[in-house]
């Protein structure tokens, strides 16, 4: 990996943890003004206002991270690349913020709240750091062989792999959707499905990292 890229990926990874530490400050905020005992399952009810207040901060993580991706490459296949990059290390460093200011999580198989759009996703701690690191080694890889992996054609299938894996995760996540929605309690994640999913984004990683061969020069 050529030292301009390093160079990139450290002040990407920078950005990534530092906004990390302002995502974890909200949540602890409004964890004091909603769980002041604690975060627990059922989730509490929040006045319209924030709660439409919470959507948009959620929306705008996720517009940050595309704003810093397209700045940071010129090809969609590097904006969609450096993207999940940054997603990887924000993830990841939201769970270490939290962890090393408040002690919360107290392991990775404790359950959290983790997104809101357009459902309720939840599951244990330990299974977005897994997509996390899936995505941080995907574009390790690319960044690797940037020339090769722009010059590489994606096939068809492998696009529908991408996407299927993609799609299979989320179903995981949002597994628990109408029960948290109407204020019960997360008793079951399915690992099954979840597992899924991780089996055919690494399988699809695989391949294309086996096809980068032929690019590579």
């Amino acid at each position: 990996m050529e030292r301009k890229t390093l160079n990139k990926l450290l002040l990407l990874s920078t950005f990534a943890i530092a906004m990390a530490y302002l995502e974890a400050s909200v949540v602890i905020y409004l964890r004091a003004l909603y769980y002041p005992e604690g975060f627990t399952f059922p989730i509490k009810q929040m006045p319209i206002n924030m709660a439409v207040i919470e959507l948009v901060r959620e929306a705008s993580t996720i517009v940050m991270l595309l704003a810093v991706a397209f700045l940071a490459e010129r090809s969609a296949r590097g904006r969609f690349i450096c993207f999940m990059f940054l997603f990887g290390i924000w993830d990841i460093f939201y769970y270490v913020w939290l962890r090393a200011t408040i002690g919360w999580p107290s392991s990775l198989l404790t359950w959290d709240l983790l997104f809101l759009i357009p459902v309720i996703w939840t599951g244990p701690v330990i299974a977005p750091v897994l997509v996390s690191i899936l995505m941080i080694t995907t574009s390790l890889i690319y960044y690797k062989y940037e020339d090769a992996s722009e010059r590489m054609t994606i096939r068809a299938y492998e696009w529908l792999m991408i996407i299927g894996a993609a799609f299979v995760i989320f179903l995981a996540f949002a597994y628990n959707h109408t029960v948290t929605f109407r204020g019960g309690r997360p008793q079951h994640f399915p690992w099954e499905i979840f597992a899924l999913g991780m089996v055919l984004g690494i399988l699809v990683v695989v391949r294309l990292r086996r096809r980068l061969a032929f690019y590579i020069t």
